[in-house]
């Protein structure tokens, strides 16, 4: 039976192929390919490798952690991370509500998109017994007060946690966040005060930023969550620091994750705040060490190599943002070996556009046929997969590998080869 499969052109690899019971028994990539010879992308979910970074992240946070579903919301994913502790999810849209709640009935649900419809708002309050929401405006905090006040949710005894996101200055991060979201000080100031009489806990949320690898980022956006507690006068009961915690890539090795976690604690004293949690909505941090992708060659010309698999697919980052990613090469015959050579990568679409420069190291007589393992791509790879010109086969199977890349603080590695 073949691994590969038509599936929606959005969404999680519907179709995870289990090669449970334990992690110990399941295959290394290298002996699948060589027995499977995929034809279409195979992405391999290395479950040992999230759970343990879900478990570093959890034991060195002092305060409860959300994982960002958005990063990868594959099944396989979210139960690796549960198995790492993670009970609390930050949700940015009402199906991934639904999904974590089909997958996890007693998890704690958060939705932290600081825009959503009325019938989203709704859906997660009545149906899925969500109860906090974020916001960055008074028309928003007007909706989520009308939409969870209606006479059909009369039933329910609660009211909603509301967080207000606090727009921050430029950090550095390789995507800025504050430019679509967050409000200034002056108005969160405000907003802080209207939600207070409503609220059944009321926090301050901020995010410096995804791939910030500056520890100082969170001390200073925490400084500036403090100015505004203070000016709006009204008591919180959680300070959430968002995400943007970074991984390890060719060219970024950040510092160590304590260094981060440091910061914040320096920083949270600072505030004496008594009574006080702390959240954190970390993403790419736990996961992206825990997914590759096996893609093939199909031409090459020079240096350009010409794969089934690109930026509409597994690879955006690569695209758009220039994320370079490590790369090995799994071979379809002998060979003597070669030195290593700098490439860049055409994906299979019919559009120029589809085009990752890299530079991607691999060794310099590599052909037709040949395989190319492509890794650090659990964080926003599977995830924004399209159905573009019909290239959207796949297939999933968990596997046995160590990541690619070791992000310090995040995984012991030798307990995770087995």
């Amino acid at each position: 039976m073949s691994l590969i499969q038509n599936r929606p052109p959005v969404g999680p690899l519907h179709r995870h192929i289990s090669l449970r019971p334990e992690v110990q028994a399941l295959p290394d990539v290298a002996s699948l390919v060589q027995t499977l010879r995929p034809e279409e992308p195979l992405h391999c979910i290395r479950p040992a490798v999230i759970t343990a970074a879900a478990q570093a992240f959890t034991a060195s946070f002092n305060g409860d952690v959300l994982y960002a579903v958005k990063c990868n919301p594959e099944p396989a994913v979210l139960r690796a991370l549960w198995e790492g502790g993670i009970r609390r999810f930050d949700c940015a849209s009402i199906s991934e509500v639904s999904l974590v709640r089909r997958l996890f009935p007693g998890a704690d649900i958060h939705f932290m998109h600081p825009v959503k419809s009325r019938a989203a708002i709704r859906e997660a309050w009545i149906i899925n017994g969500v109860r906090d929401f974020v916001l960055d405006s008074a028309d928003e905090l007007r909706k989520i007060l009308e939409e969870t006040n209606t006479p059909e949710a009369a039933r329910i005894e609660a009211r909603p946690g509301l967080f207000v996101r606090l727009a921050l200055p430029e950090t550095g991060a390789a995507i800025n966040l504050s430019k679509k979201f967050g409000a200034d000080a002056a108005t969160a100031v405000e907003l802080l005060r209207a939600a207070r009489p409503h609220a059944g806990k009321l926090g301050v949320a901020f995010h410096v930023g995804s791939q910030c690898t500056d520890p100082l980022a969170w001390r200073d956006a925490m400084a500036l969550a403090g100015e505004v507690i203070r000016a709006a006068g009204v008591r919180i009961e959680v300070i959430d620091v968002g995400g943007g915690f970074p991984a390890a890539y060719p060219d970024i090795d950040p510092p160590p994750l304590g260094a981060f976690m440091a910061e914040i604690d320096a920083a949270f004293d600072e505030l004496n705040l008594p009574g006080v949690k702390l959240w954190a909505e970390p993403g790419r941090a736990l996961v992206a060490g825990g997914s590759s992708v096996v893609v093939k060659v199909q031409l090459r010309k020079g240096n350009m190599l010409y794969i089934n698999d690109g930026v509409y697919g597994a690879l955006a980052d690569a695209g758009a943002l220039k994320f370079r990613f490590p790369t090995k090469l799994l071979r379809s015959r002998p060979s003597p070996g070669a030195p290593d050579a700098a490439f860049g990568f055409f994906g299979p679409s019919c559009d120029s556009l589809d085009v990752m420069h890299g530079p991607f190291i691999l060794p310099d007589d590599i052909s037709e046929g040949d395989w190319i393992e492509i890794g650090q791509l659990g964080a926003y790879g599977t995830c924004l997969r399209t159905g573009f010109n019909g290239f959207d086969r796949a297939a999933l199977v968990e596997v046995r590998d160590p990541a690619m890349l070791e992000t310090a603080g995040y995984a012991p590695q030798d307990d995770i080869e087995a």
